[in-house]
């Protein structure tokens, strides 16, 4: 395959950008949204007066494998001889081989620039439980947990059960390994519900990842920042369910869903603090670049708060100006359209410092 890499400029003004959206995941109509967003954005349609790209095209990764460009759907190997002028691929993706590295390394391979992280710290961050070894490994607090596959809870369920179940006094949380957006993920504190919790995980061809369910205030953290640099940790946001116990897929995306509140407003100054520098630490020591956003629950126990407990991280969260990072971003007087173009910028200055 041919390499599909312009000569590259600095200035934004004279750019070609592509944002890919769609894709095979579970999280398919997110991506469309975040990458539409981030089309609009960068085509200066939602805020006037800025210095964007010459050009932005949008991609679609379709159902069947093939990529939607200017209407024809085709090859991967035709579709980038196509997107051969393309300065930047803007990735508007989420979960799947769209998150896990796989596309990082294609567009790798051909020589073109891609916004976010590279391959490994992205294939490192999808796999839930490796990114449980990198937060411990820098002194991160992680929920108790256990992780098995589908042959190993074939052969002694009731083993596996027994395990899972000697976890926590206080509740589970039960989801696939290296999936998001809380697809097949159960949070509940019934025991009966643990096995159908587990057969839901597995029935997705993923292993399943149980941890002691952690009471208290769940928040998420924004970084941005490239891997040769001092990553800047945002201003973490408060995440209160609307309706349900937990942020699930509904809360996540309906229009009456979840309450998201930044800065947090249930923690104090300590905590909010706590949980900045432990996102920097894990973005940093998982190798992260662009801009990620990991997720911390902040415990109570009798009125006082523990020390933060690192979830998940997110190498390509969701990216409407609903979402939580640009929601993180804006506190800090950095707007929807303004947050793309520094991600697009982090996408030059990684490809300038590579070469």
């Amino acid at each position: 395959m041919n390499s599909v890499a312009p000569s590259r400029s600095t200035d934004l003004r004279s750019l070609c950008v592509a944002v890919l959206g769609g894709g095979r995941s579970s999280e398919r109509e997110v991506s469309l949204k975040s990458a539409k967003g981030i089309a609009r954005a960068l085509r200066g349609e939602l805020v006037a007066g800025r210095a964007l790209p010459k050009s932005v095209l949008e991609v679609e990764l379709a159902l069947d494998g093939r990529w939607v460009v200017e209407g024809e759907a085709l090859s991967v190997a035709r579709a980038l001889e196509r997107l051969a002028g393309v300065d930047v691929f803007f990735l508007g993706l989420h979960g799947g081989e769209g998150e896990d590295g796989t596309i990082q390394g294609l567009l790798t391979a051909t020589g073109a620039l891609h916004t976010g992280s590279g391959v490994r710290a992205s294939a490192l961050c999808m796999d839930k439980l490796a990114t449980r070894g990198i937060a411990q490994s820098v002194g991160v607090r992680v929920a108790p947990g256990l992780c098995f596959g589908a042959a190993e809870w074939k052969n002694d369920s009731a083993q596996w059960l027994a395990r899972v179940e000697d976890l926590s006094r206080d509740g589970w949380v039960l989801k696939p390994r290296f999936g998001g957006s809380s697809v097949a993920t159960t949070v509940t504190r019934d025991r009966a519900a643990l096995v159908p919790g587990i057969e839901a995980v597995l029935a997705t061809g993923d292993d399943v990842l149980v941890e002691a369910r952690i009471g208290g205030v769940e928040t998420s953290c924004g970084v941005l920042g490239n891997s040769d640099e001092e990553p800047r940790a945002l201003m973490p946001i408060e995440i209160r369910p609307a309706k349900g116990e937990w942020f699930d897929y509904a809360e996540k995306y309906s229009a009456d869903g979840a309450h998201e509140l930044c800065p947090p407003q249930s923690v104090g100054a300590q905590s909010i603090e706590r949980i900045r520098e432990s996102a920097a630490k894990v973005y940093r020591r998982a190798g992260c670049d662009g801009y990620a956003r990991i997720d911390f629950f902040v415990p109570l126990r009798d009125g006082v708060e523990l020390e933060p407990v690192m979830l998940e991280v997110n190498t390509l969260p969701g990216f409407t100006e609903r979402s939580l990072l640009p929601q993180e971003a804006l506190h800090e007087g950095v707007d929807y359209t303004a947050l793309c173009v520094k991600i697009v910028e982090l996408a030059l200055r990684r490809g300038k410092a590579s070469r």
